[in-house]
């Protein structure tokens, strides 16, 4: 069985849609859980209404998917932002990895696109596909599907407010990291609204600071 773990803040803007294409997989044996981080919006009921458990997290988003993977029954985990879409017939890309015995003791991630005809957003899209290639760190935005005793032995999400993608994935190793065959899709609002440039620069300097030893809490008010 599958568990969806999505960390959610005032994203009823996105999740309507990210729970839409979840439920296009088409397969009941999908648990979906909303680790929700207290949203003053219509996050909650969005979730419910779309078919997932609600359960109420500290703010965070380490925090609220640690918290989601522990309510989570599924022997693997997918861990999904509330701003990315799945693509058609990725469940069966799901339990093409999940029924390999060597992919217990490694995670896969989707390659990341954005919905956004921009030149900007595919130069970002090819930047990310050489940070993923060559430094192997797939973000959170890319989801990451991992078996629940792997996730578990590695010790799982830390509560951090930022960073928590990194944390991990950076435990889990580059040669134990797949790119799944297939293309998920992220909202592009945030790189619109602060521009393409300013966005990236922003990400890359919170990367830079985080493998320099800054703790996440410190990077996080530089972020916003």
């Amino acid at each position: 069985m599958l568990a969806v773990v999505i960390p959610t803040l005032n994203a009823a803007a996105t999740l309507g849609r990210t729970l839409e294409a979840v439920a296009a997989g088409g397969d009941a044996a999908v648990e979906v859980v909303v680790a929700d981080g207290g949203s003053a919006d219509s996050t909650c009921r969005i979730a419910v209404e779309g078919g997932a458990r609600v359960v109420v997290a500290s703010r965070g988003r380490g925090r609220q998917l640690a918290a989601g993977a522990r309510v989570a029954v599924g022997a693997w985990l997918l861990f999904l932002h509330a701003d990315t879409r799945l693509p058609r017939g990725w469940r069966a890309v799901v339990a093409t990895f999940a029924e390999s015995p060597e992919n217990v003791g490694r995670a896969g991630y989707f390659r990341f696109a954005l919905d956004d005809d921009a030149a900007a957003a595919r130069r970002l899209e090819a930047a990310v596909a050489w940070r993923c290639r060559r430094l192997g760190l797939p973000y959170g935005d890319q989801g990451l599907l991992i078996a629940r005793r792997f996730y578990e032995g590695l010790g799982g999400y830390q509560p951090m407010p930022l960073m928590e993608d990194v944390d991990l994935v950076r435990r889990i190793g580059k040669r134990r990291l797949v790119e799944l065959g297939a293309t998920a899709v992220t909202s592009a609002e945030r790189y619109r609204r602060d521009g393409y440039g300013r966005r990236a620069a922003r990400n890359a300097m919170c990367l830079g600071l985080y493998t320099a030893g800054v703790p996440p809490h410190l990077i996080a008010r530089f972020y916003g």
